[in-house]
């Protein structure tokens, strides 16, 4: 079931879901706005030019108001807000509709689990063929919050449980390597 914005509310005021910093203007009808963060990361050339999934990958981050994200690149980025969901709660990361017509391609894989800690990492593309100019604190997406049947017997505990800024890949960490 997707939670409306009554229960939003009541959810945050009691503090069974954190989100902070918050805004009432972030409450929408059926999901809640994210803002984009100040720190922005991409992936540091190697020298061979190969991301290889069993090294861990090295990135050049920086801390800035304004980031011009150039045509074709790809870029992690952060949200302002800290979240924390209760451990029968899941979200779905969605971008905006305006951005997304400006070429902007927003995602995160595109899903926050039950019992989850941080501030979201998001994946940013520039799919045009002119540079467009990011701002922090500009809304950039929307979370959708579904109420699971009962609360999941093993929540998120993984390997970017308290995540801050934008956090590059740890898939070199994976057990199934």
């Amino acid at each position: 079931m997707i939670l409306s914005d009554g229960t939003l509310q009541k959810m945050l005021k009691g503090k069974s879901l954190v989100i902070e910093p918050v805004t009432p203007e972030q409450i929408q009808p059926a999901s809640v706005d994210i803002r984009l963060g100040n720190t922005f990361s991409v992936v540091d050339d190697t020298p061979s030019g190969i991301i290889k999934l069993d090294s861990e990958i090295k990135y050049k981050t920086i801390t800035a108001d304004t980031y011009l994200i150039l045509p074709g690149q790809f870029v992690l980025a952060t949200t302002m807000e800290y979240f924390e969901l209760p451990d029968n709660l899941t979200a779905f990361v969605e971008g905006r509709s305006s951005l997304g017509r400006m070429g902007l391609f927003i995602q995160n894989a595109g899903w926050v689990d039950p019992g989850f800690k941080g501030e979201i990492t998001l994946e940013l593309y520039n799919a045009n063929r002119c540079a467009i100019e990011l701002k922090a604190w500009r809304r950039v997406g929307q979370l959708v919050f579904a109420e699971m049947d009962v609360p999941a017997v093993n929540p998120y505990r993984g390997k970017y449980q308290g995540q801050r800024g934008a956090t590059g890949s740890r898939v070199f960490m994976d057990k199934d390597k």
